[in-house]
C-alpha cells in the first residue's frame, strides 16, 4: 500500500488558499460586510435598508427613510470607525448614504 500522507494537504490549508484567492476574498468581504451592517443597526434601522454594497472601501447604503438618512451621515466616521474594528481591520474608508 503506498504512503498517501506525501499527498494529502489538510483542510486548513485549502481554506487558507481558496481565502487568499483575491476574487473570493473580495466576495467574502462583501458578504461580511452586509452581514455585519445588519448586525451593527440591528432591527431599528434594517428595515429602512433597501441595499447595500461595498467596493473598494467604499459602502454604499439605500435607504428608504429620509430623516434616518440625514441622521446616519452625521454619524458617518463613527459608523466606520464601528464596523472596522468589529470587522478587525480597516475595509470601509468612506460611506455613501443614498
Amino acid at each position: 500500500m503506498a504512503d498517501i500522507s506525501k499527498n494529502t494537504v489538510h483542510i486548513r490549508e485549502i481554506i487558507k488558499n481558496i481565502r487568499a484567492d483575491q476574487k473570493l476574498k473580495k466576495g467574502l468581504e462583501k458578504a461580511q460586510i452586509k452581514k455585519l451592517w445588519a448586525d451593527l443597526m440591528g432591527n431599528s434601522i434594517a428595515p429602512y435598508t433597501s441595499d447595500i454594497n461595498y467596493k473598494n472601501g467604499t459602502l454604499t447604503i439605500r435607504l428608504t427613510s429620509s430623516p434616518l438618512r440625514e441622521e446616519l451621515s452625521r454619524g458617518k466616521d463613527k459608523i466606520i470607525k464601528l464596523m472596522n474594528e468589529s470587522f478587525g481591520r480597516d475595509v470601509v474608508k468612506k460611506i455613501i448614504f443614498k
